[in-house]
């Protein structure tokens, strides 16, 4: 069945109407999927689409942005359907018209994002696995979120990393080994986490408020999140002012903020190669010499 045909099997508008797809257009969706805008004359949505082995990731994506709207912090697309027809599996978002993110919106976007972090659970990981970026991203729930770190986002990016060709498990194992020196006297809770907050996955909409997409969701470090927003450029310094002010960060996050960013590193690697192997041979390196 055509994609956008399939598509009228599940939206309808308010008077039950089928959505019937008349114009649709291309528009940048990443590096990783096709996007569309499909209208129809009186309703826009957004449209993912990829092969059909990403129908799971865009699973994953819909019952993040869920998660993320259930928080009722910060705004995200509505998830509308996701499926597989015509040869590729899609996913179908609430239209947003977005800007780039700027310093107008950024005091809000780090005063919701610390309330979303406040959103917490007892244990650390998530009910389903996910991606980041185009990588399997683990989230089996563990107690101990030194043992989550270590076994399911610097383990399995190092193992990945060999067998792309650029070995750095020696070196590796030995920061994974000294993970709890990291952690002497900071005990993180377990807080909803975007997981892959850069500076290309947040907007503001016509009202000028904050909106954030393209989860990696699961519970675990904060800072982890605030570590990533420092990794390609930084945000505008209204949102870490507005973010410490309502959530003040431990001193601790001067250092640790490398070994979350390395999980990105290591990810950059194997997605892309290049540079990254090294940097994050590095970084390690840096890591190790701090203990």
């Amino acid at each position: 069945m055509p994609l956008w045909t399939d598509l009228s099997q599940h939206i309808t508008d308010a008077t039950g109407a089928p959505f019937q797809a008349r114009r649709q257009h291309s528009v940048s969706g990443g590096c990783i999927n096709s996007a569309y805008v499909v209208e129809d004359g009186r309703q826009r949505y957004f449209v993912k689409t990829n092969t059909l082995d990403k129908a799971a990731m865009f699973a994953a994506e819909a019952a993040g942005l869920q998660a993320i709207l259930a928080s009722r912090t910060l705004r995200a697309p509505h998830p509308i359907c996701h499926g597989v027809a015509d040869g590729n599996s899609y996913l179908v978002l609430e239209f947003i018209e977005m800007e780039n993110g700027s310093g107008r919106s950024a005091a809000f976007l780090g005063e919701q994002l610390a309330a979303m972090h406040r959103v917490t659970t007892s244990r650390y990981g998530w009910d389903i696995d996910n991606t980041i970026g185009a990588t399997s991203q683990i989230n089996t729930w563990r107690e101990d979120w030194i043992h989550f770190y270590g076994e399911h986002r610097l383990r399995f990016q190092l193992d990945l990393a060999a067998r792309n060709g650029y070995p750095l498990q020696a070196k590796g194992e030995k920061l994974i080994n000294r993970l709890p020196d990291f952690f002497t006297s900071y005990q993180p809770h377990p807080a909803l986490l975007h997981g892959d907050l850069w500076g290309g996955n947040w907007g503001e909409d016509p009202q000028g408020k904050p909106v954030i997409f393209d989860p990696a969701l699961y519970y675990g470090d904060r800072e982890a999140d605030l570590a990533m927003t420092e990794l390609f450029g930084g945000f505008p310094p209204p949102f870490y002012a507005a973010y410490a002010a309502a959530y003040p960060l431990d001193a601790g996050y001067a250092t640790r903020k490398d070994l979350y960013n390395l999980y990105h590193i290591l990810n950059h690697f194997n997605l892309f190669g290049g540079g990254y192997g090294g940097q994050a041979a590095r970084l390690i390196d840096r890591l190790l010499a701090e203990l």
